[in-house]
Parts: C-alpha cells; sequence; structure tokens
C-alpha cells in the first residue's frame, strides 16, 4: 500500500511537470513514459493529474488507455485479495 501511494503520487507531479513543461516549450517527458508510470501502479495519479491539469485529455491513448489501465489494476487487486 505505500508503494501504491508513493507511485500515484509522485506520477501525478510527473504529469504537472510535463503539463509546466508544455506550455513553455521546453523538453518534455515521453508519452512511454508517463503511461508506464501509470502501469506500475500510478494510474490513479495519472489520472487526477490528467483532470487537475487538463493533460493529455483529448489524447486517445491516454483518454481511454488510463480508465483500461485502472480497470485492469482493480480487477487484479480484487483477484490477489480473493486468493
Amino acid at each position: 500500500m505505500i508503494y501504491l501511494a508513493i507511485i500515484n503520487v509522485f506520477t501525478f507531479f510527473v504529469y504537472g511537470i510535463d503539463k509546466w513543461k508544455a506550455k513553455r516549450a521546453k523538453w518534455r517527458i515521453p508519452e512511454s513514459t508517463l503511461l508506464g508510470m501509470a502501469a506500475l501502479g500510478g494510474s490513479i495519479g495519472a489520472w487526477l493529474g490528467m483532470k487537475t491539469w487538463h493533460h493529455k485529455t483529448l489524447h486517445k491513448k491516454f483518454k481511454f488507455g488510463i480508465p483500461l489501465i485502472i480497470c485492469v489494476q482493480i480487477a487484479l487487486l480484487i483477484w490477489f485479495i480473493s486468493k
């Protein structure tokens, strides 16, 4: 649970940093890194970062991918807890 809390807070702020960089035309964080962080457990942080900073909300792989990752992670968590 500590890991999930840390990865989600970290992912949330990484999405914010990437949005800040996008507004200033600076070097950006690769989309594969942003999606990878979500896949590694930071999906809630990614979703909250998208909603808070209105970042990547029009990109289909984020708009549909992040909720899909959340659903898969919830299903895995339920399966893991039930075993």
